[in-house]
């Protein structure tokens, strides 16, 4: 028995799954605690082992996929760090966008470093650099190491890191370790947000292995990576930055577990966004360029990811400036009314009924305030802010009442980006359930939100819907087509065209069926599966728009959880053998460059260096068991009419199932 958790923004699900007959035995969920993600992680454990009636000391794996440094991130709440920067001019931090991932932390810039080939460019100084540390040391929590070409030779990062664990002995990132690629300012931001985020993934960690000792799980953790790989808790706590985009990349791995299909073009709706990714080969296409997340470019290899802020629970409004009803959804994330009703009825269904007893439907009608944590929230504003939430008076409030002027509207509105508030408004969940699709929530608060939407005014003054049905129903309509778009959108970037192709004339007048005279088809050339709760109820109308074969997969809405714990420990290592003049050859691997005068003999030594680290990292992450296939590509130029060797890299991927904990008694 293998247990998979994954927290997403909404739920936080769990699947119970059986290796040998290679089937889900239990799926629960569990609402995620963003405050306090244990909390949501346990309910998730206790609620699939309640279900599936499974002995704690049965299960002989964990694996955890995480938003956690994908929102910390995004969010800015990582941790002070020291960032120290060797061999680069004074102007490094305005390139890469290093200074904005920095912010206000401190940077220590010192001479040293490396040239293309491994030579040193000056002496690296350790008594400054120790004195430096201990002026910044109590301020910080980790220290991030950058050198120039320290890929082609690491000494001055090894050595910095040996003097910061002296003077401090905190955490240390070196960007080495985390890339093996050229572009030193990109790997400086890879090891600060890296650096950011060991205290908080260690964290995570720790709580998730006290939960589950405390529960009588006694089984290796393991953690899913941003490229859908998995690794042990122990070496994730070292380069938590490859962690992100972890729960999408293992909702990509459980698709091609539950669809056995090699080619797909994955589609997974949410609550606040869909996020849309290619599969090749069975395994989801990676960004060659790395990983942006929070507006921060990394080396981190991490999923090809398409995300929309489209959702079961975005806002839906309507566009004031057109004639007719031309609706516009997301990309905010708003609260059902259908689901706040659930528990809050009098408030929600009197408001409504109120609402609809006006001739003339105004800006807020159907529109609720929520302040989760009201006294902490109010005991920490002041001013108009604070105003705000005393004008609601509680947890929850009508926002006619609560914002009587323009200006209190405008605060509400800068509280709702900064998370202190939430809006339960209409969505297309709230659509769903007027049309029977769902019946989750309150299916009258449902159908009142859908009549009072429907009462809104066109430019020309004009009511946007006759009733309640009809709103609904373009609603899902809109929802459809505009993920039906965004999918389009990420197959015309794989194909290497330009995702707004989707918006030209052409393509829409395929989409809208309204070509007559000339035949133009349009279409996805591999499946499309839709994952997530609600799939099902919008996906087959997406692929019948698209033209594509539609798959919904069974346990499509825990997907990710699957794919936690069905996936593989991959991991790579690679190394550059450079030739400065002819005859000599440098490979860059290890603590130090070792020179050849023979290619043969240096790919040897290559090749060996790769192998035994590999194995090292294998047996750390989880996976003692494993294949490996090596990849060669070299460099040449032609010189009076022979191919003359530039520079060659080798790589060697290892990829092995996770270890499972021996069977009680053995």
């Amino acid at each position: 028995m293998l247990l998979g958790i994954d927290t997403g923004g909404t739920y936080t699900d769990a699947v119970l799954y059986d290796e040998a007959t290679r089937t889900v035995v239990a799926k629960a969920k569990s609402p995620t605690t963003h405050h306090e993600l244990s909390i949501g992680i346990c309910g998730a454990i206790d609620a699939v082992l309640a279900l599936a009636a499974v002995a704690p000391d049965r299960i002989e794996l964990v694996s955890l996929s995480t938003t956690l440094a994908t929102n910390a991130l995004v969010e800015g709440k990582g941790r002070p760090v020291g960032a120290v920067i060797i061999g680069f001019d004074g102007d490094v931090l305005e390139r890469a966008g290093l200074g904005e991932a920095l912010g206000a932390d401190p940077a220590i810039i010192l001479a040293g470093g490396h040239d293309p080939h491994g030579g040193a460019v000056a002496p690296l100084d350790t008594e400054r650099l120790a004195a430096d540390v201990a002026q910044i040391a109590a301020n910080v929590e980790a220290f991030a190491v950058t050198a120039q070409f320290s890929v082609r030779n690491p000494e001055h990062e090894l050595a910095a890191a040996e003097v910061i664990r002296e003077v401090t002995g905190k955490p240390v990132t070196l960007s080495h370790h985390l890339s093996a690629r050229l572009n030193g300012p990109k790997r400086a931001v890879t090891a600060v947000l890296n650096a950011r985020l060991i205290s908080i993934i260690d964290g995570l960690v720790r709580t998730t292995e006290r939960a589950l000792l405390d529960r009588g799980v006694h089984a290796p953790l393991m953690v899913v990576r941003g490229d859908g790989s998995l690794v042990s808790a122990a070496f994730v706590r070292e380069r938590p930055i490859e962690t992100i985009l972890s729960g999408p990349a293992a909702s990509l791995v459980g698709a091609a577990h539950l669809t056995a299909l090699d080619d797909a073009i994955i589609s997974d709706i949410g609550g606040t966004t869909t996020d849309i990714a290619v599969l090749r080969d069975g395994i989801p296409a990676v960004s060659p360029e790395g990983a942006t997340v929070g507006g921060h470019r990394t080396m981190v290899q991490a999923v090809a990811m398409h995300t929309h802020g489209l959702g079961g629970d975005s806002r839906v409004r309507h566009d004031e400036r057109q004639a007719g009803a031309v609706l516009l959804i997301g990309p905010r994330k708003v609260v059902p009314l259908c689901q706040l009703a659930v528990e809050e009825p009098a408030l929600v269904h009197g408001m409504l009924d109120v609402h609809l007893t006006n001739t003339m439907p105004g800006e807020l009608d159907g529109v609720v305030l929520i302040a989760e944590r009201y006294d902490e929230r109010l005991a920490t504003l002041e001013g108009v802010e604070r105003q705000v939430l005393e004008a609601m008076g509680g947890r929850v409030a009508v926002a006619t009442k609560a914002l009587a002027t323009l200006q209190l509207r405008r605060v509400m509105e800068r509280l709702v980006q900064r998370g202190v508030l939430q809006i339960a408004a209409f969505t297309p969940t709230d659509a769903s359930h007027v049309l029977g699709i769902q019946a989750t929530y309150d299916t009258a608060a449902a159908r009142k939100a859908a009549e009072l939407f429907a009462r809104g005014r066109d430019r020309m003054g004009k009511a946007i819907a006759p009733d309640a049905d009809t709103i609904a129903a373009l609603t899902i309509d809109t929802l459809v087509r505009r993920s039906a778009e965004a999918v389009l959108a990420a197959a015309f970037i794989d194909d290497g065209l330009p995702g707004d192709t989707v918006a030209q004339r052409v393509v829409q007048s395929v989409l809208d069926r309204q070509l007559r005279v000339v035949r133009l088809s349009l279409g996805l050339s591999s499946p499309l599966v839709g994952l997530g709760a609600s799939a099902s109820a919008y996906y087959p109308r997406v692929a019948a728009l698209l033209g594509a074969e539609s798959r919904i997969p069974a346990h499509a809405d825990v997907a990710n959880a699957v794919g936690a714990v069905v996936g593989r420990v991959r991991l790579s290592r690679e190394c550059v053998i450079s030739a400065p003049q002819h005859g000599q050859f440098i490979v860059h691997a290890g603590e130090a460059p070792v020179v050849f005068v023979d290619l043969l003999q240096a790919r040897a030594h290559a090749l060996a260096h790769l192998t035994e680290a590999l194995h090292a990292d294998m047996v750390a992450a989880g996976a003692p068991l494993f294949e490996t296939r090596e990849q060669w590509v070299e460099q040449t130029v032609p010189v009076d009419g022979m191919e003359l060797f530039v520079e060659g890299r080798l790589s060697l991927t290892a990829s092995g199932r996770p270890e499972l904990a021996a069977p009680e008694g053995q």
